[in-house]
Parts: structure tokens; sequence; C-alpha cells
């Protein structure tokens, strides 16, 4: 006898996220007939997502992360706009449960998985407890209620080191911590502690064995009302910093047809005694023989959601808001068909040369590559705040076969012009076109590994400067127009002096009768035939092979896409020589990024060591600890905990210690 359907009706759904996600899920939403109703901080009064919903709602002032988790003011967004049903998106509120309990008391559609279900396995600590008791293998560990210091060094001496130290909430790396021994467990339980305090609002963790250099593979799931379950493949997601993922696909290289099948089950198995509806992910680590370990489960759709998307053929939000809708889930397992492969890539506002330090700023120009998916919320002139998440467009690519998929992804980011602020673009090429990953044998060791190559500086050739003081001396605004084509006026040098990727050369630009520029490097001559030159492509030619660079002037400075690298370029002709930097000796600790002070480690009259952590800095959901640059004794400390801070603000200052003579 069949079960019958209790449809739960809802016309207009309020997205409680922001950016891309919020346009991600908008864009099915409205497929199916839905109205949308987008919420927004001050700091995104402007943003896309904000400007094509139907409706928008003002839930925070200052621009904060914090704004986006007011579960009170979103449930008032969600009442006075007319809505009648939430999607949580894939962070923020996704999985908590207290949310998803909030919207069933106001009577608003949670279109995600109960509370009940979210609290169950929201919870790492938790979630182990009901995977262990259902026979999942998991990795072993600590998960209990005493949280003290003396407690998790005494388990993590019993479980053996390296450990991990996880937050028991949310995801995303936030909150996790690698522990070498003994001696670092303190400061980075502290750490670890403090940033999951500050992302997820709960500074509980526990401790696993770290597995050495495994594979992170994750299940994709789906549960109805009606008892019904299926998985959808797994994705690997083991190209990782800081053990936050850079770059995902489906299928793993690393699984075949049989671990595939075997996986699965575990996690259907597992979704079916929660009675679980709606979207999830169980993700497990894979060793090197084969055998897989559970290490969490998130209850809200991934990030990288779209890579099974391209792989399934089906759309992973529509079945949740079918779900929520109260439908049947419509599939069972053998109706899933797997084809082709897909890659992701995440494209963050970061400098990976410079430990993936987060950045923000103005994007003075975007403009995304055609022939790939490309999830964004970007447009040019837009501010990259330094209160969100520092991932700001999801670059996805599909291929009959995993070279295909691999090889376009490249071409893809070759395309992708995002000028203004630093990114990891050319980070994200270096990986794929690494032979590691080109072979399918990436782990979570994988940049670690091979961060030297990875990271190895771009070599410079004198053309390439040459091109680059060229650029900048024909798209000069304020010199007369500088077009190609013969003259028979008499030609000067013009000397150019540039700081090009963070080194300063002299140039001289001459352009000959016949139209051709010459820019001489240190006696040596290289010439240029411009064809064409718009106001952000030049058109050339260079010994005889013609080419074409995108760029764009923002007054003193050039940004260029060279062979797929954004290249930053500054004017410097007409600058003042530049005096002696403030260098480390002087003793000022200045602040790396825009972020927020958390935590001050030292006070005025205490006497430090050079590398000394001294404060920490938050931006982006990631912490950056600052250290002292000499011995001394702190001298002042010119900002406060919780104080919003500029990139390059002097923070500290350290006397130093007198040497003897």
């Amino acid at each position: 006898m069949s079960v019958p359907i209790k449809r739960t009706r809802f016309r207009k759904i309020l997205i409680a996220n922001r950016g891309e996600i919020a346009r991600r899920i908008a864009r099915t939403a409205r497929r199916l007939g839905y109205g949308v109703v987008a919420v927004y901080s001050d700091a995104d009064a402007g943003a896309i997502h904000v400007r094509e919903a139907d409706q928008a709602v003002r839930i925070g002032e200052a621009p904060s992360a914090q704004s986006y988790l007011n579960i009170g003011a979103i449930i008032a967004a969600a009442k006075s706009s007319g809505a009648d049903a939430v999607h949580p998106g894939y962070g923020f509120l996704a999985e908590n449960e207290n949310f998803a309990q909030s919207c069933r008391d106001a009577g608003l559609v949670f279109i995600g998985p109960s509370p009940e279900a979210i609290k169950a396995m929201g919870n790492k600590a938790r979630a182990k407890e009901i995977m262990l008791a259902a026979g999942v293998p998991c990795v072993p560990g600590y998960q209990g209620a005493d949280q003290s210091e003396a407690t998790m060094l005494a388990q993590a001496s019993k479980i053996g080191f390296p450990v991990m130290i996880k937050a028991v909430a949310g995801g995303g790396g936030r909150g996790m911590r690698l522990v070498p021994d003994t001696a670092a467990l303190p400061a980075l339980l502290r750490s670890a502690r403090s940033e999951a305090q500050g992302a997820f609002g709960d500074p509980t963790v526990i401790l696993e064995r770290a597995i050495d250099d495994p594979r992170h593979i994750e299940i994709q799931v789906f549960g109805d009302a009606f008892g019904n379950a299926v998985h959808l493949g797994e994705r690997d997601c083991s190209v990782q910093r800081r053990h936050q993922k850079l770059i995902e696909e489906a299928p793993s290289p690393a699984v075949s047809p049989q671990l595939r099948a075997r996986m699965g089950a575990v996690a259907v198995t597992a979704i079916k005694s929660l009675r679980y509806e709606g979207a999830g992910t169980l993700e497990f680590l894979l060793d090197s023989r084969g055998e897989f370990y559970f290490m969490e489960m998130n209850t809200r759709l991934q990030v990288e959601h779209p890579v099974t998307e391209a792989i399934t053929g089906l759309d992973l939000v529509e079945l949740q808001l079918r779900i929520a809708s109260g439908e049947p889930l419509g599939l069972e397992q053998q109706d899933v068909k797997f084809s082709g492969h897909a890659i992701e890539v995440r494209l963050c506002s970061e400098d990976a040369a410079h430990d993936f330090m987060p950045q923000s700023g103005r994007m003075v120009l975007w403009q995304a590559p055609t022939g790939a998916r490309v999830e964004h919320a970007l447009q040019s002139g837009v501010e990259i705040s330094p209160f969100y998440d520092s991932m700001i467009a999801k670059i996805i690519s599909f291929g009959a076969s995993r070279e295909e998929a691999r090889s376009k992804l490249i071409c893809s980011l070759e395309q992708t012009a995002a000028f203004g602020v630093t990114t990891n673009q050319g980070f994200l090429m270096s990986c794929l076109r690494h032979p590691a990953f080109a072979g399918g044998e990436a782990t979570t060791a994988f940049i670690e590994q091979h961060r030297d190559a990875l990271l190895a500086p771009r070599k410079d050739t004198p053309s390439d400067v040459a091109l680059a003081a060229l650029l900048l001396y024909v798209s000069d605004p304020n010199a007369q127009p500088r077009r190609s084509g013969r003259s028979l006026a008499a030609t000067f040098p013009a000397p150019v002096r540039i700081e090009f990727d963070r080194s300063v050369h002299h140039v001289e630009i001459v352009r000959e009768r016949d139209g051709t520029y010459l820019a001489n490097i240190e006696g040596i001559e290289h010439r240029f035939e411009i064809d064409e030159l718009g106001c952000d492509i030049v058109r050339f030619r260079r010994n005889g092979v013609a080419q074409s660079e995108r760029f764009f002037r923002d007054r003193d400075r050039l940004y260029m896409l060279h062979h797929g690298v954004t290249l930053a370029v500054r004017d410097l002709t007409l600058a003042a020589p530049a005096t002696a930097a403030a260098t480390a000796s002087d003793g000022k600790v200045r602040a790396a990024m825009n972020g927020r002070v958390v935590a001050l480690l030292v006070k005025v009259g205490e006497r430090v060591a050079a590398g000394q952590p001294v404060m920490t800095l938050e931006a982006m959901k990631m912490e950056h600890v600052h250290a002292a640059p000499l011995p001394g004794t702190v001298s002042a400390i010119d900002v406060t905990e919780g104080e919003q801070v500029t990139t390059g603000k002097v923070v500290l200052e350290i006397e130093a210690s007198v040497q003897p003579v």
C-alpha cells in the first residue's frame, strides 16, 4: 500500500545567505516558479544577489558576518516580505538546528533536514557516536564532554601524535588544527577554539588520529519523508590548504565502481537510520589501502555540488525544493547514472605566495570565462570585503574524460580576468598542471608535498617587462593619442620606470616612423607592432607572432592577464624616488591584512622573543598570527581586541633589546 503524499505548499522563498550561494538557489527557485527574497547586511546593500531578488530585506548594520547569523532578524524578514519558506544556502545558518527550529515555530518551511537531524549529525562528537553505533568505520579519537586542557593532553597522548583538533560545529576547515606533538597542543587548542567560537559560536572541539596522506572523499546523499534514500556518487576534495578545499572533482580517480558501491551503501544506510530528509554529505578519509573512515556529516548542500550535478544531470537544489514541499524523492538507486568527469576550482581572494593570506579591496575588472559554468556574485568595481569567506567564484568544467575536463578548466582560468585584488588564479593553474594532479594522484598532502613547485616564482623575461612598460606608456590617459601606423614626426626616447612583479625596471620607449615601438631594457631592444589598442585589450605582433593581452588601466596601475596569470604593473615614472621602507627592524608590528583583532597575546612591558606570537587577526573566517619581528619589550599596543584594522596599520610596538657591545 502506497503512502499518501502530504504536500506542504509554499510560493515565496527567503534565501538566508549571500553572494553566489544566494544567486545559485534563486536560479532554480525561479525556474520552478517560486518568488525570491534576499537578505543583506550594509556591506551587501548594492550586491548582485540583492538587486536580482524580487524583494530584499536589510538585516544588519555595520558590515559583518554576524548579520547573516541573526536568526530573529531573518525570521522577521521572512514574515515582513511574505515568504513562507526559507532556504539557508550552504553556509552561515545552514547547519544550525536552532534556526531550523525557529523556522518551524514561525510556520515557515525550512528547506533542509529537520532540526533533530541537524542536531544529531551537525555535532561531530554526536555524529561519530551515531555512526559507531551503526557500525560505520570512524577515525579513532576523543569526543568527550571534558574539554579541559589536561584531559585533551592526556587523550591526545593516548591517541598518539600527530592528532587533529576539530570544532564540533560547522565545517569548512574552521576550528581545525594539526598537532604534531605535545608541546604544540596548548597554543593550537586555543587557536582552534577561538576560531570555532568566532565561526560557529561554539568552542567545543574533538580530537582524532591524523591519518597519513589520505584522500578526502565525500558521498552525496538525499532522503525524503517516505523513507527513500539514494547516493549520487562521490566527490574527491583532496586538494586543500589550511584544511579548506580548493579543487573538487567527480568521480574520484581513486574510487573504483566496487568501492563506490560500498561507500554509497554505508552512506545510505546511515541516513535511512536517521530518517533523514533533504540533501546531505558524508565525508570520509580514504587511506592508501582502500580503507575508509567516517569523519563528519554536513547536513546541507555543499559548495562543490555542481560537479555532482554535471555527472548526474540532476539539479540538486530542485531536489531539495521538491522534498521540502512534501514530494517523494522520485529516484531509486538504479535510476542514478554517471557520465563524464567534472572538476571545480575555488577562485579565492588570497595571496598563495604568502601563506594564502586573505585579501580584500576593489575588484577593478571582472570578466568571467566563456565555455564553463561559473558561479559568482562579482562585477567590476565591487569591493571584496574582509568580513566573509575568501572564495569569490567557482569555475566548473565538464568533459567526457578527466583529462578533457582538466584541460578545459585550465583554458577557462587562462581567460578569467580578476583585476585589482590578489587571487589564487595562478596557483590553481599550477595545481591543475602538476603531474601528480594530472595523474590523479593528489591526496590531502598534495599542496604541502609540492609546495615549492606550485609556488615557484614566475620567471620574468625581459620581453615581458618590455611589454608591461609599453602597455603603461600607450595606455596613459593623459598623453597624446598613440596610434599605430607611420608618422613623419621625429621620435625621442621616453623613459619609463615601472614596478613589475615586485621588481623595479627602467625602460626606454621609442616610436619609430614606421609605427613600430621599441622598448629598450639594459641596451637590448624589443620590437612591438600594435595592430589595435582598445580600452581593455591590445592586439600586437612581437617577432612576427600576433598576440593579444587583456588589460585594465587604473590611474598609475595597470593589470594585465599574461599567459593566464594576472600581473600588476605600477607606473613609477613621475613618482618620487622611493625612500627606505619601514622594515621589521623598527620594532613595529603591522597588520598583514584587513581584519579584526581577535586576540592580543602580550601586554605592555612584557619581554618577547623574535618570532613569538603577539596578536591574532581574523579575516574571511581565517585566523593569522602576527609575531614579534625582533627581541625586546612591548612598548605600546595600538589596538584593542575586537577592533577592525586595515592592512599596514601599526598594531603593536616593540623596543629592541640593547645588544651587548
